[in-house]
């Protein structure tokens, strides 16, 4: 048996590390653009703050302020404006991926959890853009 990482393993882990940076710095510049877009005396985060996301480790734990507080940004405005049918503005949703995200990092468990959190990181991102876009441009 020859060395672990041959030149294809190799290239897979490269490829494999591409992909995954890329989609968290995806990820990094959609909230961003919704951390914007909630006016910024409703901002529970800033928005730059965002990027320490594609911190590698470090987004294990950054992801428990990230998520949840922007959900909690869209609640203070839709609040403050008197709109309650927001519901809970997604929080089930943030706080749901931070602990799979979390979670995901335990071996074998990392499997099951590592889908869910990608599952739970699509929906939260889907309802954030949709209450993004409820927000006046202006406002």
């Amino acid at each position: 048996m020859e060395g672990l990482l041959q030149p294809t393993h190799l290239f897979i882990l490269m490829i494999g590390l591409f992909v995954g940076g890329a989609l968290n710095i995806l990820v990094a510049a959609l909230l961003y653009i919704d951390y914007q877009r909630v006016p910024a005396r409703f901002r529970k985060l800033e928005p730059g703050l965002v990027w320490l996301l594609v911190i590698p480790c470090f987004h294990i734990v950054w992801n428990f302020f990230v998520f949840p507080r922007l959900s909690e940004s869209f609640k203070a405005y839709f609040d403050s404006v008197g709109e309650s049918s927001v519901g809970n503005c997604g929080q089930d949703l943030a706080l749901g991926y931070a602990i799979c995200s979390a979670i995901s990092i335990i071996p074998l468990v990392g499997c099951l959890t590592g889908l869910v959190s990608l599952v739970l990181v699509i929906l939260f991102l889907v309802k954030a853009n949709e209450l993004k876009n409820r927000i006046p441009i202006a406002a």
